[in-house]
């Protein structure tokens, strides 16, 4: 198989807290500056002068980001490759990159054949135009000639499941809609290359169950598919071939099989001390510092039983003195693979911690008889206010690890094998003789 896409040196550098408009006058104007030691006068706003860094004639330095550095991998013909990582880990740039969205700093990438790119919700979509006009108009900026949308047209919209709104301007659809009608369009254009990143998320089970099938036709036909996603188990199943990024560079280049147990393994070094922690979200009003697991006689714990009740606790700073009337505490537990196995939080037990928040403490849940099998497993947290105004104060994935290990969950001495499940459900068995469903109609039972 021919190499089709080849990645040399790639590297993307942004500077964030500067302001730069593109133009050619400003430009230039931005090269006369540099070049009589003047102040840039499209810099706007500047951000943290990094430390060792000389100084500017105006005392201020843009700090620098490298979302990908020095990057270098080859794609061939035929291939469909997973690329998982951590959210900042470079695969949105690289994939920006690949579809001639944004350019390198450094390096270059070598494409041979026609791409098409399905990376945001409603890309290329004008909120205006109706799903008619823009499924003309996504089309044709993908490449496809006016004859070809018209013999596809009423395929693409079949596939997306919007006939009915066919004519409605996109600004009335929902995220889900829009991201139908979007894929449709991507996935009809018969690309050699197909470049998808995590927007499936935003359909329903149907319709993702619905994408992978036409990626995986895609990927039968001999193309080359480029996937990424959060979702595991269709990593494993749609791809051959597993890239893992991290930091802006290829840290592993295998199977797939073998891509998602190195990322999963990645997540080993994390503990219960977040303070340092720089992967979080939100705006930190309130600052989860650590997180703690203990028994319901108070006793701190590193592993857990399964069946066993535990505490979790959240200790927190309150960052300011401002009243929160409504926050809401989330704590979802993941297995190795990123799947969600189950989420409490105290909006649905009407749990309230009233309005006056300490500067500091402690959100604590207790977690009855854990329903999870012997394993290692993420614990998320999301910290949120509720209603209108509705914003995240802070928020962490795979902020500790969860060990579970064996424990009596039914009272029997006796658990499921891993394979048969990935949660423990309580319940009992009997036997009722002679008894048939509602719906059959029946004569009398004999003894």
């Amino acid at each position: 198989m021919s190499v089709v896409i080849r990645l040399e040196d790639l590297s993307k550098r942004y500077r964030l807290g500067t302001i730069n408009r593109r133009m050619l006058y400003e430009d230039v104007q931005r090269l006369w500056a540099r070049l009589w030691g003047k102040e840039d006068p499209y810099s706007c706003i500047h951000g943290p002068r990094r430390a060792g860094a000389d100084e500017s004639p105006a005392g201020k330095e843009a700090e620098e980001i490298w979302a990908l550095k020095n990057l270098s991998l080859e794609i061939r013909d035929g291939e469909v490759v997973g690329i998982v990582g951590r959210n900042g880990s470079g695969k949105s740039t690289l994939l920006k990159i690949l579809s001639k969205i944004t350019a390198p700093t450094e390096g270059r990438a070598l494409i041979k054949g026609r791409v098409a790119s399905l990376l945001e919700v409603g890309t290329g979509f004008h909120p205006e135009l109706t799903g008619r006009e823009n499924v003309y108009m996504n089309a044709a900026i993908l490449g496809m000639t006016k004859a070809e949308i018209d013999r596809k047209f009423e395929e693409i919209v079949e596939f997306s499941g919007v006939q009915k709104f066919i004519d409605t301007p996109v600004k009335r659809y929902s995220s889900g809609m829009m991201v139908r009608l979007a894929f449709a369009v991507a996935a009809h254009i018969e690309p050699e290359i197909l470049i998808i990143d995590e927007v499936l998320a935003v359909g329903d089970a149907a319709f993702q169950k619905k994408c992978l099938g036409k990626v995986s036709e895609v990927a039968r036909e001999g193309r080359t598919v480029l996937f990424v996603s959060h979702q595991a188990a269709a990593v494993e199943n749609l791809c051959r071939r597993g890239v893992v990024l991290d930091s802006g560079r290829v840290v592993f280049d295998g199977t797939q099989t073998e891509a998602l147990g190195f990322y999963a393994d990645s997540f080993g070094q994390f503990n219960g001390i977040l303070r340092d922690r720089t992967d979080r979200k939100g705006t930190g009003d309130v600052h989860v510092v650590a997180i703690e697991m203990r028994n319901p006689d108070g006793t701190r714990i590193n592993a857990v039983a399964t069946g066993q009740d535990i505490d979790v606790f959240l200790y927190f700073e309150n960052r300011t003195r401002q009243p929160w009337p409504d926050l809401k505490i989330y704590i979802t537990v993941k297995n190795q693979y990123d799947i969600p196995l189950f989420t409490h939080g105290n909006l649905y037990t009407d749990d309230s911690f009233g309005a006056a928040l300490p500067s500091c403490g402690a959100f604590a849940c207790r977690l009855r008889k854990l329903p999870l099998p012997p394993g290692t497993y993420r614990l998320n947290y999301e910290i949120r206010t509720q209603g209108h105004g509705s914003r995240v104060l802070d928020q962490i994935d795979a902020a500790v690890d969860l060990h579970v290990e064996e424990g009596d969950f039914f009272g029997t001495g006796r658990l499921p094998r891993g394979r048969e499940g990935v949660c423990l459900v309580d319940g009992d068995w009997r036997l009722l003789a002679g008894a048939v469903p509602e719906q059959v109609e029946q004569g009398p039972i004999s003894a």
